[in-house]
């Protein structure tokens, strides 16, 4: 593990596990024992998964435990080899990541424990990941931006590599932009933390802003969370919504209205319904866990697919 010992984790996850296991965690005796990760709760989309399946969880009356990886590997493995230990009914673990928590995954399908990931990618070891089709995500996103530039000038792009969605968001745009050349890419910040990931950005698009600033006509964010922070960063500098083409992803009440506001730059989103990717993940596994569908019922294959859809100063008043 990075950045702990062996040791520092075997007694990390003995401890997890106690205070997993004293009063007020199982709170209803014979209740159906739900556990939820969320991998970086400090990221609203992370929150907004989470949060919805706990609360449909408990509206079964359902036990519900919600750890916070805080973006920290060693401590997202701590957690769900603690909840392992534990054997709750299932886990959903929001924004997980399957390639480098695929030891516990296993450990938890040897137990018997099933497990749904939400927009996290797919695993032999659960049973399988809400998503949306981030190809057609990246591609309506792409397209918006090149449209209101038609189709020619210079952008700025702040990406993210450490998640699946982002990262396929991200090389789709660059299929985009392949076939159409008149849109140059000046520069690009790629946000390398997770932990402190808002004062990454901010300083990284800070500098792309105080280099290249004056010459860009557009730019595209991998997230909304990092729009914000960009947004911020424009409004600080003088810009007006209009004068830079801005589109992220995501969608969520503060994306809708700094797009209806006239003083943010930020000009759309493509939306991804993570209150309803919690809801339908608690659904899953009521059908599967405890009413002994067959998991093919949800889905036939590795993903459960919900769509997703563009907002923009056309259609926004909707949404707020």
């Amino acid at each position: 593990m990075e950045g702990i010992g062996r040791r520092d984790a075997v007694a990390g996850a003995a401890a997890l596990a106690a205070a997993l296991s004293a009063p007020g965690v199982l709170r209803a005796q014979g209740a159906f024992d739900l556990a939820i990760v969320g991998f970086q709760m400090s990221s609203e989309t992370h929150a907004r998964v989470a949060n919805a399946a706990a609360g449909a969880a408990r509206a079964k009356g359902w036990n519900v435990t919600v750890l916070n990886s805080e973006g920290s590997l060693p401590r997202h493995a701590e957690q769900l080899d603690a909840l392992i230990q534990r054997r709750p009914g299932a886990i959903i673990a929001a924004m997980g990541k399957p390639v480098e928590a695929e030891a516990q995954f296993q450990r938890a399908r040897a137990a018997g424990i099933p497990v749904v990931t939400v927009m996290a990618g797919s695993s032999a070891h659960t049973l399988f990941d809400i998503q949306v089709n981030e190809y057609k995500v990246g591609a309506d996103a792409a397209l918006w931006l090149l449209g209101e530039l038609n189709y020619q000038g210079n952008i700025l792009t702040q990406r993210f590599e450490g998640n699946v969605g982002t990262r396929i968001r991200g090389k789709v745009l660059d299929v985009v932009l392949s076939e159409n050349q008149a849109v140059r890419v000046l520069a690009s910040h790629t946000m390398a933390r997770t932990q402190s990931w808002r004062d990454d950005v901010r300083q990284g698009f800070q500098a792309l802003l105080l280099r290249h600033g004056a010459n860009i006509q557009g730019i595209w964010a991998s997230f909304d969370g990092q729009a914000f922070v960009i947004d911020d960063l424009l409004r600080a500098r003088g810009v007006r919504k209009g004068q830079v083409k801005f589109v992220s992803i995501d969608g969520g009440a503060e994306t809708f209205r700094r797009i209806a506001d006239p003083e943010s730059t930020l000009q759309a989103t493509v939306v991804i319904p993570f209150e309803e990717m919690g809801t339908r993940a608690v659904d899953a596994i009521e059908r599967i866990v405890l009413q002994r569908q067959p998991r093919e019922s949800v889905t036939s294959g590795p993903y459960l697919f919900l769509d997703a859809f563009l907002v923009d100063g056309n259609n926004v008043r909707r949404f707020v």
